[in-house]
């Protein structure tokens, strides 16, 4: 019998299950492309209902222990002396989510020698370390396709909120203002801007095409170059590198993995050699960006927003500098958990758990690390040092 350790977040403040504003949530037949959505036996969840927090469990505790399998579920993630971590040293599975990333580094790895299964509730593997997962053969898995369209609607209002100035005008409403000289001095049309996408993969391409209406001139770059026809059919732009694509636009948005060729890419060099008061959405992951140059580019004007829901660490401390620099309109981590985006996920997690503890073959496209090398979206999407054949 397996032992997983699912860490989640916070249940909400006010209890837990919440009132939902809605009865329902629209039903999809498949993913952008085709790929199909999940396809677990069965749900012991309501789509719709709140299962990405500590109560709501993935919708995985009947279904888990009906088995035999022991689930252990927790907030508590980090110090040595953190649920997680006590729980860790024999967990066969840790499920854990890139909002409330459990952080398995190679030194927990190390710590857990039954550990055969890391799963991410959602997309993005990097809070793994998969150089180790791969020296381990611990198999790295996630729900890919689950919550990208989540994000990518999330970045495509965050970059009109930053450009029409919309949090700061709100403020003034909602403190009894009527300060439209205040609200309107930072505020502008998207309209004919340069917009760019960093890594035009499902959540790039999907802010691409949602962003085409509205009469931008679209720039992406990407390691592999889109098909001339939807090139034309976007009118989109290529550049061979991000130095060139940031020089080039408005407004920048950010959806590559996290990996040693993307950290701390947008650096000062890099932010400085773009245009005055352009903006910056990162929706990805915060180390993609230097914290400190971006604060800087906003106090000086270099930049005129930034937004995302992406902080190193998860969660950030009370005193993070994003939480209080000038323009900013950040979130917490919230892009890709929504509750139609927790639907997919948790039934996705449950989909890799049936057949990981059947023995069956995990579906190409969720895989990031199998057999000790990266596999199916990993070999795509991510590098690692101990994988000669994809670094």
């Amino acid at each position: 019998m397996a032992k997983i350790v699912c860490v989640l977040y916070p249940d909400p403040i006010d209890g837990f299950p919440p009132e939902y504003a809605r009865d329902t949530i629209p039903v999809l037949n498949s993913y952008p492309g085709g790929q199909t959505l999940p396809t677990p036996s069965s749900l012991d969840f309501r789509p719709g209902d709140l299962v990405g927090c500590v109560s709501g469990e993935l919708g995985l505790r009947k279904f888990l222990e009906e088995r035999g399998h022991t689930l252990v579920v927790t907030s508590d993630k980090e110090g040595p002396d953190s649920i997680f971590d006590r729980e860790l040293a024999d967990a066969d599975v840790v499920i854990s989510q890139p909002f409330w990333p459990a952080y398995l580094t190679a030194e927990r790895i190390a710590r857990a020698p039954k550990l055969k299964l890391a799963l991410t509730a959602g997309i993005g593997s990097d809070h793994v370390d998969l150089d180790a997962a791969i020296a381990r053969d611990i198999t790295v898995a996630e729900e890919t396709y689950s919550n990208s369209i989540s994000v990518a609607e999330h970045a495509v209002m965050q970059i009109l909120a930053l450009v029409r100035n919309y949090l700061p005008s709100h403020q003034w409403a909602a403190q009894g203002g009527w300060n439209i000289a205040d609200c309107v001095s930072h505020a502008y049309d998207i309209e004919g801007m340069d917009v760019g996408v960093i890594a035009a993969g499902r959540i790039g391409q999907a802010v691409l095409r949602r962003l085409a209406p509205f009469d931008v001139r679209l720039h992406y770059t990407d390691k592999r170059r889109l098909s001339p026809e939807l090139e034309q059919e976007l009118g989109l732009t290529f550049h061979p590198d991000a130095r060139s694509l940031a020089r080039a636009v408005d407004v920048v948005s950010i959806h590559a993995p996290l990996h040693p060729e993307t950290r701390n890419l947008f650096n000062e060099e890099l932010i400085g050699s773009m245009r005055r008061g352009s903006y910056i959405v990162n929706t990805a992951r915060a180390q993609i960006v230097d914290r400190d140059a971006v604060v800087a580019a906003l106090e000086s004007g270099q930049l005129a927003g930034y937004a995302g829901d992406v902080w190193y660490p998860q969660p950030p401390a009370a005193d993070h500098p994003w939480r209080t620099m000038p323009y900013n309109g950040m979130t917490p981590h919230v892009s890709g958990t929504t509750l139609s985006a927790q639907a997919r996920y948790a039934a996705g997690t449950r989909e890799i758990l049936e057949a990981w503890l059947d023995g069956k073959p995990i579906r190409d496209e969720y895989l990031i690390v199998d057999g000790g090398k990266l596999a199916g979206a990993g070999a795509v999407a991510y590098t690692a040092s101990q994988d000669a054949g994809n670094s």
